[in-house]
């Protein structure tokens, strides 16, 4: 062998141990990128979830208003042609605290003995107002939501009519009712009512 054959095969075995030396920092360059990486995504992960943690923490601190907390009374009374009658009832939060109500009350027609009558009652748009539909209304204390309530009454004592004393009004996720004078007459105990609302227009 040439001393020229020997530089080149010497060349070349440096030039491949070069080679493999710089494909192992190039290796070891990616896998610390890939570690950086994913503790970015960990860190990213971990501020979502506690973002999430914090909604979810903040909604729950927000109590549901119970019945024990809230004040019923009525607003606006409504009339109308078609025999169309109608009234706006209020809750107001009187716990000293704040509290929460989301969707529909519930309704129960009870007569001037306080007993119980068939009622139906029907949620979503009524005779007097468009329905606001589910909302999480946030009430501090003194403040009010209503909704409004309309029933028909063809004529007194019409076959299938009930002649109310009382209406019961349960509000939202509540298990407990209140009761205000309803001294009506209300064909086959049907009741539309629409969803709470901080404010309702109505029609009078």
């Amino acid at each position: 062998m040439t001393v020229n054959e020997v530089q080149n095969t010497t060349d070349q075995a440096a030039t491949a141990e070069h080679r493999r030396r710089a494909d192992r920092r190039v290796g070891r360059t990616i896998i610390g990128l890939g570690a950086v990486v994913g503790l970015g995504l960990a860190g990213l992960a971990g501020t979502a979830n506690a973002a999430t943690s914090s909604g979810t923490a903040t909604a729950k601190a927000t109590p549901t208003c119970s019945a024990a907390a809230l004040k019923a009374t009525y607003g606006q009374q409504l009339a109308g042609g078609m025999n169309h009658e109608g009234v706006v009832i209020r809750l107001r939060n009187l716990s000293g605290k704040t509290c929460a109500l989301r969707g529909y009350p519930g309704l129960g027609l009870e007569n001037s003995a306080h007993k119980k009558l068939t009622t139906h009652t029907t949620w979503g748009s009524t005779w007097y107002a468009h329905d606001p539909g589910k909302k999480t209304l946030t009430l501090k204390d003194g403040e009010s939501a209503e909704a409004v309530v309309a029933w028909t009454h063809a004529n007194t004592g019409t076959s299938g009519a009930v002649h109310a004393g009382y209406l019961e009004i349960t509000p939202p996720a509540s298990t407990q009712h209140k009761t205000l004078a309803l001294p009506q007459w209300v064909d086959h105990g049907d009741l539309s009512v629409t969803a709470m609302a901080k404010h309702i227009t109505v029609t009078p």
